[in-house]
């Protein structure tokens, strides 16, 4: 008889014997931890309990608690690193069952964020402490497509501390931009919110934080964040002015009207992590048929780490200092980003930036990575660029106009503006047609100085051809912060484990190397999936499945399990396409048209996630055991 088979890594748990909850799938991840489970029938809710860290037996918040319909997700979030277990406890009615019907997970193992860069440079953005805890006297607010403009909160109104009622997502971030409530603030998005779900929005596609003034009235001590690995904000982005200590993690931002992100005038301390970046709407001139561009920060807006993020095809990502209206030198950390077949911009630096670029993932950039124009300073360390056909360059210089293969030099089409100046050290460059060229191979036409130890400074003799400018050694100065870098060679596994949300969020799209690392055409069916986007909680999954009493089991079998060569499908529900998906989340292939039997002769012994997508009840997910 053959053992069943238990993934204790990956913390994927099959449940056998007299339990009464089968949880499929838990795990710990960045300061948070979540179960899945099966409906159990006749149980008409859950509660889930947190233990771990000092913490017995926690009742966690009942938003945290999701129905999928053929499984239910509960995600703790706020955890500091550790162990912890949750305990899934069935009721009957408002009442608990009795306790041998409950089900507690494996020993589950919470990492925590990575928080470094200038973005910390004056404390920690967002309403969590450095060891992810909420701070003291910390608020919660869930946002869903249902709650987004009738959530209430009492906003503190004025120096006095007297509060008003505030009602609806927007009217408390604008109450709250007046600068009187400084109280740390986590606003939680559940699911799927489109823009058609919240009023109020600026120019109809921002999420909007503006502060009353740029000094004692800031709006501060916010954290966006996302429940799961499917939070998503559709059609619109987020706003910033006059802002300090702001946090935006693990969202999914899709189809947004003009950027991602945007911070314009006078924002300082923010950190932007572990978020997925996905096509904005196609803008009016040509480079914007991706969308104007992905995160934007202009006048004033200093102090910004970006981090571990998965940029999905963007078009222009990053745009750092504007071409005007900057008062003073600003200051950002890009590190442990992917890149992934991103056109230009990871990121573009213009005009008095100081930019920290480290251990970040290019993946088939097919323009460039890094540009630097005018008055900027950039270093870049320990990355690895995958056949990025230009991974750095100097406006006027290098290979913007030198053509490494023939020695000839032409006019330049990254910027009419001056060059700034970079520094490089300990970077990994591979590919076919990849056009680097550092100081110690051309000591005229280089893209950058490279140094062999990355604590020596470059020199003053060091000029950009245009502009003159003179890179200004921040990153050895002593007021420096303190960081941790990987080397190259270990970015690819540390960035593809660990950028973007939870396990690599729920939208899966696998690109073609072959065509995509060399174009940067739109591609059509991404566009088309992410229009079509759905997750499959609360108003998007109605019908049979949406009855908490229902197993999955009754109206969808898959069989045998654990199989061999062949598995059954038997379901009256009408079957779109089955995703296979890796134990680690990768998505191995999709089945279009299936039918009864389906060979997956061709996968390896182990265990898959099938996610089943039904015209009827949206997404149906079963793990299966290939023997």
């Amino acid at each position: 008889m053959k053992k069943l088979l238990f993934l204790i890594s990956s913390t994927f748990l099959f449940i056998q014997g007299n339990a009464q909850i089968n949880i499929y799938e838990s795990g710990g991840w960045q300061e948070s931890a979540y179960v899945m489970w099966e409906p159990k029938a006749g149980s008409s809710n859950y509660n889930v309990y947190l233990s771990g860290e000092g913490i017995s037996n926690l009742k966690i918040d009942k938003e945290l608690i999701r129905n999928y319909g053929g499984y239910y997700r509960a995600d703790v979030l706020g955890l500091k690193s550790g162990n912890y277990t949750l305990k899934v406890v069935p009721l009957s009615s408002t009442s608990e069952e009795i306790s041998t019907e409950s089900t507690t997970t494996s020993s589950l193992n919470v990492k925590p964020y990575i928080r470094e860069g200038f973005g910390f440079t004056e404390g920690i953005p967002g309403a969590y402490n450095a060891d992810g805890t909420l701070k003291a006297n910390g608020q919660v607010l869930y946002i869903t497509a249902a709650t987004a403009n009738t959530v209430q909160m009492n906003v503190i109104k004025n120096n006095g501390g007297a509060t008003e009622l505030k009602i609806g997502l927007q009217a408390i971030l604008d109450a709250r931009g007046k600068g009187y409530d400084k109280t740390p603030l986590a606003i939680r998005f559940v699911a799927l919110v489109k823009k058609e779900h919240i009023t109020g929005l600026k120019d109809n596609i921002y999420i909007n934080l503006q502060g009353s003034n740029n000094t004692s009235r800031m709006s501060e001590n916010l954290t966006l964040e996302g429940v799961g690995d499917d939070a998503t904000l559709h059609g619109y982005g987020i706003a910033f002015k006059r802002t300090k200590f702001v946090e935006i993690r693990n969202l999914g931002i899709m189809l947004y009207g003009d950027d991602a992100i945007t911070m314009d005038t006078d924002n300082t301390n923010h950190w932007i992590h572990n978020n997925d970046f996905f096509y904005g709407t196609t803008g009016s001139d040509a480079d914007q048929v991706k969308g104007d561009g992905t995160i934007d920060m202009k006048y004033n807006s200093t102090l910004i780490s970006i981090s571990y993020n998965h940029f999905w095809d963007s078009g222009k990502a990053m745009g750092c200092g504007g071409a005007t209206g900057e008062t003073g030198v600003v200051s950002m950390t890009f590190h442990h980003n992917w890149f992934d077949h991103t056109d230009s911009r990871t990121p573009r630096l213009n005009r008095i930036t100081n930019a920290h670029v480290y251990n970040n993932y290019f993946d088939g950039a097919s323009v460039y990575g890094i540009g630097n124009t005018e008055m900027s300073s950039g270093f870049i360390e320990s990355n690895y660029f995958r056949n990025t056909r230009r991974p750095m360059m100097i406006s006027g210089q290098g290979t913007d106009v030198y053509d490494p293969t023939t020695g000839q030099t032409s006019g330049g089409s990254f910027s009419s503006q001056d060059g700034g100046m970079m520094k490089a050290y300990g970077n990994i460059a591979t590919g076919t047609n990849v056009r680097l060229v550092y100081y110690s191979q051309n000591n005229v036409q280089f893209d950058a100085y490279d140094v062999t130890n990355k604590s020596i400074p470059v020199p003053e003799t060091i000029k950009s051809i245009k502009g003159g400018y003179v890179y200004n050694n921040f990153d050895t100065a002593s007021t420096m912060y303190q960081y941790l870098p990987h080397t190259a060679d270990q970015v690819i596994g540390n960035v593809t484990a660990n950028a973007g949300r939870v396990n690599g969020g729920d939208f899966k799209w696998v690109f073609n190397n072959e065509t995509e690392d060399s174009g940067h055409d739109l591609i059509v069916p991404l566009k088309t999936a992410l229009i079509n986007y759905k997750t499959y909680f609360g108003p998007y999954n109605a019908g049979t499945l949406a009855t908490a009493n229902v197993s999955n089991k009754d109206i969808l079998q898959l069989y045998p399990n654990p199989f061999t060569q062949e598995i059954s499908l038997s379901t009256k529900l009408n079957i779109l396409s089955i995703d296979v998906l890796s134990s680690n989340g990768q998505l191995i292939k999709r089945i279009n048209n299936a039918n009864g039997k389906i060979n997956l002769s061709t996968l390896k012994t182990g265990v898959y996630l099938f996610k089943i997508n039904t015209k009827e009840n949206g997404t149906i997910s079963k793990f299966v055991i290939k023997n």
